[in-house]
């Protein structure tokens, strides 16, 4: 990625003009960073000395990022449930096969929600997830009750002593109240049986601002407790994990790099931004 390398070089290399700047701020805004955090970036740079600057920036950067716990909430005394969320094309369902392999391969044994009744490919697609991992998959009738297949798997979660129950819930329009609604609704119906312990938030890392558009709206109507930035492998622009977390606030946990079930990784804040240098 080395987002800053060949920047930090230009700047270095002899003295930069104004056409220099402007070049180097485009450059930034089109990673995703956005016009607000590439121009805060350039001021820091003009004011920086020349062998300072990686480190001045590097430092900035580090304060730009969540300082909330990056681990995933776990139980040993209850199954830990876990509410994915996020509108459709964004990689959600199979975000939530990734992570039942990811928690496998910790030797956790998880249970699965389709809790998007409205969409009788999702269910089917988690179906299919769910035999290829030996996981069982609760589901309900089509266009029936999300909440009662939420309270239905935490019901089952409960009594097999679950380590994990993963609900994957409709691919939300950020832009309507009503389903937002309904999301509020599942969570408070699965908590009659058990806590939600965390809500994650898939977002598609090559949408850049709007999909930090999308986040402030989910986390405006849904409690985030940490996002899962999907497409990372490649097609997106580097600068979008700065960004979204330094706008929400919101820990990323995990990133998608592929399609693969095993293709999730946990988001190791130190690695990225020394990769965005390197």
């Amino acid at each position: 990625m080395a987002l800053f390398s060949k920047l930090l070089a230009k700047i270095r290399s002899s003295s930069t003009s104004e056409s220099d700047w402007a070049e180097i701020e485009q450059a930034l805004i089109e990673s995703d960073l956005g016009a607000k955090n590439a121009r805060e970036i350039i001021d820091l740079a003009k004011k920086s000395k020349g062998d300072q600057i990686d480190v001045t920036i590097a430092d900035s950067l580090a304060s730009w990022l969540s300082s909330s716990p990056r681990e995933l909430a776990k139980h040993t005394e209850r199954p830990t449930t876990v509410m994915i969320v996020g509108v459709n094309g964004t990689g959600k369902t199979t975000s939530t096969a990734k992570l039942v392999s990811h928690l496998q391969s910790e030797k956790r044994s998880v249970l699965l929600a389709a809790a998007d009744t409205f969409r009788a490919a999702a269910v089917e697609q988690l179906q299919t997830w769910g035999s290829r991992l030996g996981v069982e998959v609760i589901t309900g009738p089509a266009n029936g009750d999300a909440a009662s297949v939420a309270f239905d798997a935490a019901t089952r979660a409960q009594e097999l002593k679950i380590d994990y129950l993963i609900i994957d819930t409709a691919g939300r329009l950020h832009t309507k109240s009503g389903l937002m609604d309904e999301l509020g609704k599942v969570r408070r119906v699965v908590e009659k049986v058990l806590p939600v312990d965390e809500v994650l938030l898939v977002v598609d890392a090559t949408t850049g601002q709007n999909g930090i558009v999308q986040a402030k709206m989910f986390m405006s109507s849904v409690s985030v407790t940490g996002l899962i930035l999907t497409k990372m492998d490649g097609s997106a622009k580097g600068g979008v994990a700065l960004a979204i977390e330094r706008e929400t606030g919101t820990p990323i946990k995990f990133i998608g790099t592929g399609e693969s079930a095993k293709d999730l990784q946990v988001f190791d804040a130190e690695r990225y931004l020394d990769g965005l240098f390197h």
